[in-house]
C-alpha cells in the first residue's frame, strides 16, 4: 500500500524570439518537456520559456542529442529569416549614404558657387535616395525566393526529428 507518488522533473529556461515561440512550444513536446509558463525578456522581440520534464524518463540521452540537433536546425532557420532582411537592409543603406554624399558634395559645390557641378553631384545624389527603396525590395524578393525552399526543409527536419522523439517517448 506504500506507493510513492513523486515525481523528480528537471527544469529549462530559454528565451526564444517571438516568431519562434510556437514552434518551441509545439516541438518541446517530443523531447518529453511541458510548458511551464512563459514570461516577457527584457527584449521586444524575444520571450523567457520554463519548461519541465520527468527525470527519470527514459532514453534520456538520445532525446538530449536530437533536442540539439532540433535547436541547431531552428538556429539556421533564424539565421535563413534574418538573411531575408538583413543583406537587403544593408545594399539600400549603403546606396542612400552615397546618394546623401553625392547631395553634401552638391550642397558645398553650391556654397563655393560652382553651379553646374552642384546639379552634376544632386542628379544622382537624389537617384540614390530614390533607388535604394526599390534595390531593398528586389533583393529581399530575390532573398526570399532564395531562402524559402532551404527554410522548407529545415522545417520537414525538425518535424522528422520531433516524430523520432516522440517515438522514443511513447514506444
Amino acid at each position: 500500500m506504500n506507493k510513492n507518488n513523486f515525481i523528480g522533473y528537471e527544469y529549462k529556461d530559454i528565451t526564444v524570439r517571438r516568431d519562434m515561440e510556437t514552434i518551441y512550444t509545439d516541438s518541446y513536446g517530443s523531447f518529453g518537456w511541458k510548458l511551464d509558463g512563459i514570461n516577457p525578456s527584457f527584449s521586444l522581440t524575444s520571450v523567457n520559456m520554463k519548461f519541465k520534464r520527468d527525470r527519470k524518463i527514459s532514453n534520456r540521452s538520445e532525446l538530449n542529442r536530437l533536442q540539439r540537433e532540433f535547436e541547431s536546425h531552428v538556429k539556421e532557420i533564424e539565421k535563413l529569416e534574418d538573411s531575408k532582411v538583413i543583406t537587403p537592409s544593408t545594399v539600400a543603406y549603403i546606396i542612400g549614404l552615397l546618394g546623401t554624399a553625392l547631395m553634401a558634395g552638391a550642397t558645398f559645390s553650391y556654397l563655393a558657387g560652382m553651379i553646374p557641378l552642384c546639379v552634376i553631384l544632386a542628379i544622382p545624389g537624389f537617384i540614390g535616395w530614390g533607388v535604394s527603396y526599390f534595390a531593398y525590395l528586389k533583393i529581399k524578393r530575390s532573398r526570399t525566393e532564395k531562402a524559402t525552399p532551404i527554410i522548407d526543409q529545415q522545417y520537414d527536419v525538425i518535424y522528422e526529428i520531433c516524430e523520432k522523439a516522440s517515438n522514443l517517448i511513447y514506444a
